[in-house]
């Protein structure tokens, strides 16, 4: 079994910084072979929608979305399982709450339960 926890949010600024921290625990081997690891966010009434990740195929690639790019990076520590979403350059339209993803096929996909972000002065 797979947990993933997700830490680091609350109240900032518009033009602020947050770091979000996912820390990985569970099946080891799922963290050294997984598929996609990520950061995902929703606004009541909206889907989720995938913002910043990094996916290992093809040597590793790492995905922004376009509203984010440039703001927001996701270093990682594999040692620690740990995926953070740094994000920089806060604006109103980033409140969200903030998922952290995994994909590990055949496994099943994961979920943290999530951490709430609000920006506003």
């Amino acid at each position: 079994q797979v947990q993933l926890v997700e830490s680091g949010g609350g109240p900032v600024q518009p033009g602020g910084s947050l770091k979000l921290s996912c820390v990985g625990s569970g099946n080891t081997f799922t963290f050294k072979a997984y598929n996609f690891m990520g950061w995902y966010r929703q606004t009541p009434g909206s889907e989720r929608e995938l913002i910043a990740g990094f996916f290992t195929a093809n040597g590793g690639t790492t995905h922004y979305h376009h509203s984010i790019k440039d703001r927001f990076t996701v270093p990682r520590d594999g040692a620690r399982n740990t995926i953070y979403l740094q994000k920089n350059d806060l604006k109103p339209e980033d409140t969200a709450v903030y998922f952290c993803n995994l994909i590990a096929a055949p496994l099943p996909e994961y979920w943290g339960r999530g951490t709430q972000v609000t920006v506003s002065s």
